[in-house]
C-alpha cells in the first residue's frame, strides 16, 4: 500500500478521510480475492500483467488529459523510479503467488509487516532515529507472524516465505516511495511505476499467456480497477485526514481479507491465526503512534 505524503488543507475532515481509506481497504481486499481466484486458472505472470496493464491504462484516461503526458512522466531520479517499480512488481509476484498456497486473511497480515520493516530499514538506510518502544513494536510483529506460522500448523510451510518476501519488497517499496517524496509527484511516481511494470509484464506475457473466458477476462478488467480505484482513494484519504489517524484503518483490509476469504474460500482462520493477526496489527498501530509523537 502506497501512503503517499499528500496533507492538505482538507485534514479538517477527518471522517470523510477515514470513509475513503476504509473504501480503499475494501478495494484493495477486493484485488487480492480476485488475484487468488485467477491464480487457480492462470499463471501467476498473467495475472499480474493484467492487473498492471489495466490499472496503467486507466491512469492515461484519468490523468494525462489534466497535466499532459510528458509532464506526467518527466522525473529527476529515473534510477530510484525503475528502482520503485522492481520493489512494487517482486510484491505482486511473492504475494499472488502465496496467495496460491495460504488462506487470504493470513497472508494479508504477514504482507502487513511491511510498515514495521520500514521502520526497521530506516535506520541504516534513512538514518533515522528509531525509539526502545517501536524496535519493540517490529520484534512484537515478528512474533505475530510465529504465531500465525507456528510448528505444526497447516501454514508451516515454506510457502509462507512468499508473502514475508512480498512484505520486504513492499517494504524497501515504501522507503524508496519516501526517497522520491520530495523528488516527484504522486501521479508521476505511480504512472512511472505502472508503465514500467506493464512493459516488463509484457515482456513476459508470452511465455505465460493462456486465453480467458469472459467471465475470467471480466474478472481481470476487474483487478486493475480494484487496484486503480483503491489507489486513487487512499490518495484523496491523506488529503483529508493526516496519516497517524488513517492507520488504525488501513488494518481494515485484514478484516475484509478474512471476510473475503470465508464468503469465496470458505475459510476461517484457527484461534492461533487470530491472535498473531492482532498482534500484529498492534504492533503496526504502535509504531504509527510512536511515529506521530515524534512528529
Amino acid at each position: 500500500m502506497n501512503v503517499p505524503n499528500l496533507l492538505h488543507k482538507g485534514a479538517e475532515q477527518p471522517l470523510k478521510g477515514i470513509a475513503l481509506i476504509c473504501g480503499a481497504v475494501l478495494l484493495f481486499a477486493s484485488h487480492d480475492a480476485l488475484s487468488k481466484y485467477l491464480s487457480g486458472f492462470y499463471p501467476i505472470v498473467m495475472v499480474v500483467w493484467a492487473r498492471y496493464v489495466v490499472h496503467t491504462l486507466l491512469m492515461l484516461v484519468v490523468f494525462v488529459p489534466r497535466s499532459g503526458f510528458s509532464a506526467v512522466v518527466r522525473t529527476r531520479r529515473p534510477g530510484l523510479q525503475l528502482l520503485r517499480a522492481l520493489c512494487l512488481i517482486g510484491t505482486s509476484l511473492f504475494f499472488t503467488t502465496g496467495l496460491r498456497y495460504i488462506p487470504l486473511a493470513e497472508a494479508t497480515s504477514v504482507n502487513f509487516l511491511a510498515p514495521l520493516l520500514v521502520t526497521a530499514l530506516s535506520v541504516p538506510l534513512l538514518g533515522e532515529r528509531v525509539s526502545r518502544g517501536q524496535w519493540a513494536a517490529v520484534i512484537a510483529g515478528f512474533v505475530g507472524v510465529l504465531i500465525i506460522i507456528r510448528p505444526g500448523s497447516a501454514l508451516f510451510t515454506p510457502a509462507i516465505l512468499l508473502p514475508l518476501c512480498s512484505a520486504l519488497c513492499f517494504g524497501f517499496y515504501q522507503l524508496l516511495t519516501r526517497m522520491l517524496s520530495g523528488v516527484d509527484s504522486p501521479t508521476t511516481s505511480n504512472f512511472l511505476t505502472g508503465i514500467l511494470n506493464s512493459l516488463i509484464m509484457t515482456a513476459m506475457l508470452p511465455f505465460f499467456w493462456s486465453a480467458p473466458t469472459l467471465v475470467h477476462g471480466l474478472f481481470m478488467i476487474g483487478l486493475g480497477t480494484c487496484g486503480m480505484l483503491g489507489h486513487l482513494l487512499l490518495t484523496q484519504a491523506f488529503r483529508h485526514a493526516p496519516p497517524a489517524m488513517l492507520a488504525p484503518f488501513s488494518y481494515g483490509q485484514i478484516l475484509f481479507a478474512g471476510m473475503y476469504g470465508y464468503l469465496v474460500f470458505d475459510h476461517m482462520p484457527d484461534m492461533f491465526a487470530v491472535i498473531g493477526i492482532a498482534v500484529i496489527c498492534l504492533s503496526g498501530l504502535l509504531v504509527a503512534w510512536g511515529q506521530r509523537r515524534r512528529a
